[in-house]
């Protein structure tokens, strides 16, 4: 009897023992940081992983992430140091390298990033305050993020935190803003665009003036030259007439009568009344080109009147 009631206390203490290493004992993560509490007060903080030992029953352990995490703060708008108007986006990353201090003053992840968007935007204004609207959109957006980076570090020592980076995403105008600029600009072009149209248009009427001119010199010349080499022709063409007449007459009035003949004998409406023994027939008559012996006077009639004479040849008009 006294065995068994020995074996069951044994095997409570047993348990109770087991119980008790075991709520004595926790881990801490790699990504982890620990803080013991007794009673609610931190007694300690443990930072490297592994297996660790505490008070069973009275100790507690917080467990704080010791990665670095991401702060996202919602546009801002911000007045730069020339008066104009910027949405700024930007955002940080912070560690918690207190947790003894981060668990006294802020305790949860999302406290912190509460109270990290207030002196976050805090900074930005007073940065950027300073600064005017090329500075911050061009020229000095570098220095400007370390000093918000700086400034915010500096404030939020006292949470146990420390700010890692602090970035601007984006700074512009508001929409309005952009949309008048974006007008301006528009306005601006269209009036460059119009002022190089003008020139274009003077110069293109500059170089049709100047061509014009240059083909009407160009044509007067060619008909100038022309007419002189027509003149000349013609003297020459003369010259040889002259020529050909002088070195045999016969022959270049034969020649002559044949252009006559051709340009007057054309298939057309043009009619000729001559007598056979013309002139301008002489070369049908004789091949020579002689014309006959005129004949004897015909008889009087009574009274010794002459007759009439034959009527001249007559050259009929076109019809």
């Amino acid at each position: 009897m006294r065995l068994g009631i020995f074996g069951g206390i044994a095997a409570v203490v047993i348990i109770i023992a087991l119980v008790l290493g075991y709520s004595a004992l926790f881990t801490v993560p790699q990504t982890q940081q620990a803080l013991v509490v007794r009673l609610g007060e931190p007694v300690r903080v443990v930072f490297d992983p592994g297996l660790h030992v505490k008070m069973p029953l009275i100790d507690s352990v917080i467990y704080i992430d010791k990665r670095i995490l991401d702060l996202e703060n919602p546009a801002q708008e911000v007045i730069a140091s020339d008066q104009k108007r910027l949405v700024v986006d930007a955002f940080a990353r912070y560690r918690i390298v207190d947790p003894l201090r981060f668990y006294q003053s802020i305790r949860t992840i999302e406290g912190a990033n509460g109270q990290l968007a207030t002196l976050l935007n805090s900074a930005l204004r007073r940065v950027l305050g300073e600064s005017s609207f090329q500075a911050v959109v061009r020229d000095e957006r570098a220095g400007l993020m370390a000093r918000i980076q700086e400034q915010l570090d500096r404030e939020t020592q006292n949470y146990g935190i420390n700010v890692v980076d602090v970035r601007i995403r984006r700074a512009d105008l508001p929409d309005q803003n952009s949309q008048a600029v974006y007008q301006r600009m528009q306005t601006e072009r269209q009036r460059e665009a119009a002022e190089f149209r003008a020139q274009g248009s003077q110069r293109s009427q500059e170089i049709r003036s100047r061509a014009d001119r240059e083909v009407t010199v160009l044509i007067a010349d060619a008909q100038s030259q022309s007419e002189q080499i027509r003149g000349e022709g013609d003297a020459e063409r003369n010259r040889i007439f002259a020529e050909a007449y002088g070195s045999d007459p016969d022959f270049f009035a034969f020649y002559r009568s044949m252009q006559a003949y051709e340009a007057g004998l054309k298939p057309n409406d043009t009619r000729l009344l001559l007598k056979p023994d013309s002139n301008f027939f002489r070369y049908f008559v004789d091949p020579s080109g002689q014309m006959p012996a005129p004949s004897a006077p015909a008889p009087s009639g009574e009274g010794g009147a002459p007759q009439a004479a034959a009527p001249s040849p007559q050259l009929a008009t076109p019809r």
